[in-house]
């Protein structure tokens, strides 16, 4: 089956937080929505028959999973990435952010050190800070147009500031880096030796190209499986964010009950029902619609790479080995953050994420998401050419 990504949904007017809500955050009504990485895409067709299914039955109780959506989970892991979790290892949470809040507490003590890879995603910065606890930083190194690790100063840090947890983002948001097999084992090495927790947000890893395989971390590194924990959920990967379902694979049995009895004080307790539909079935029957929509995707990656190399050669994209995010390199246009952001927003009436909310190594550059219609990623680009020129 063919499915049709060029197709326009209008998304206005449904509670979109991409779609709805720009004036609630201070931007104006008409800008492009380029930012929130959900997908403007349809979910794959037989997940909608699931759901429909679901909902005539008419009775949205209490509800919890059974074996069934293990194996469907597993066998996905197993089938893409040869990494099969066993079942005891799942722990369900509504989605990964909470997960990491969750192992925060868990995990660690207030004034604790926590640890991340700058620029990345924002909501990690949040997460550590309000539960009392210090954001360290091992900022990645961009060099040549491509993010790598500086492990001397990785283990540095750990060792200066006592790192109790390192939060791992792979593949890495925002700048699109599939880590190999080498670099995880190296951080998981260095995690080891100094008796760090390591979490592994790993909610992107159905979006690593074939040229660069994406590898879970306790495939790469299984002598941390008594202190690590991997992150997952169909939500990015089939456009379910909304419905809250996110598997959480922790091998270790103590760790396991530490995160287990926090979310139990957090008060959260069963999946969404639609979610627990959802997710069983898009790991059994989405596959094709997956490749069809990566496949997709690349080829808004290739628009945005030849446009900006012909028509804006001032911005440059940093080459991606997985996601669906384009890292726009805007250093190039001589502007400090403020007057890129009003570029951006005010003249090229775009809502994207600016790339200092990334942290350290974030000044100056653009992530927009690159999961809508060609014909939007389009438009975009000639809104940002013409306020260029």
């Amino acid at each position: 089956m063919e499915y049709l990504f060029d197709q326009i949904v209008d998304r206005r007017d449904t509670n979109s937080l991409k779609h709805d809500f720009a004036q609630a955050n201070g931007l104006p009504a008409d800008v492009l929505p380029l930012w929130v990485a959900d997908m403007d895409f349809t979910a794959p067709p037989t997940v909608l028959d699931a759901l429909h299914k679901a909902v005539s039955h008419g009775i949205f109780g209490y509800s919890d999973t059974r074996t069934g959506y293990y194996e469907a989970a597993a066998a996905w892991f197993d089938r893409r990435f040869h990494w099969r979790p066993q079942e005891d290892w799942l722990v369900k949470t509504p989605g990964i952010v909470f997960a990491v809040a969750m192992a925060v507490r868990a995990l660690t003590e207030e004034g604790d050190a926590v640890l991340v890879q700058p620029p990345v995603y924002y909501p990690f910065f949040n997460v550590v800070r309000e539960n009392r606890r210090r954001i360290v930083e091992a900022p990645l190194r961009y060099e040549d147009g491509r993010y790598t690790i500086d492990f001397a100063g990785f283990e540095e840090t750990i060792c200066r500031e006592q790192v109790k947890l390192f939060i791992l983002c792979s593949p890495h948001n925002p700048t699109g880096r599939v880590w190999t097999l080498e670099e995880l084992r190296e951080m998981g090495r260095i995690c080891k030796e100094h008796g760090v927790f390591v979490l592994s947000d790993e909610i992107h890893c159905d979006f690593a190209f074939p040229e660069h395989p994406h590898t879970i971390f306790l495939a790469a590194v299984p002598e941390m499986a008594d202190r690590a924990i991997v992150c997952t959920a169909p939500s990015k990967t089939f456009n379910l964010a909304g419905l809250q379902a996110s598997n959480i694979w922790v091998p270790s049995g103590e760790v396991r009950s530490r995160l287990q009895a926090e979310t139990g004080r957090a008060g959260w307790s069963s999946l969404n029902t639609l979610g627990i539909v959802a997710c069983e079935a898009a790991y059994r029957t989405g596959e094709d619609w997956l490749e069809q929509c990566k496949r997709y995707m690349r080829g808004n990656l290739d628009l945005v790479r030849d446009f900006l190399a012909k028509e804006i050669p001032q911005i440059r994209l940093v080459e991606p080995e997985g996601t669906y995010f384009a890292w726009l390199d805007c250093t190039g246009l001589g502007l400090d953050d403020e007057a890129l952001d009003g570029l951006i927003v005010h003249k090229a009436k775009l809502w994207l994420d600016a790339g200092h909310i990334f942290g350290t190594g974030g000044s100056g550059f653009q992530r927009v998401v690159l999961a809508s219609p060609r014909s939007t990623i389009r438009q975009a680009l000639d809104q940002l050419k013409a306020a260029v020129d």
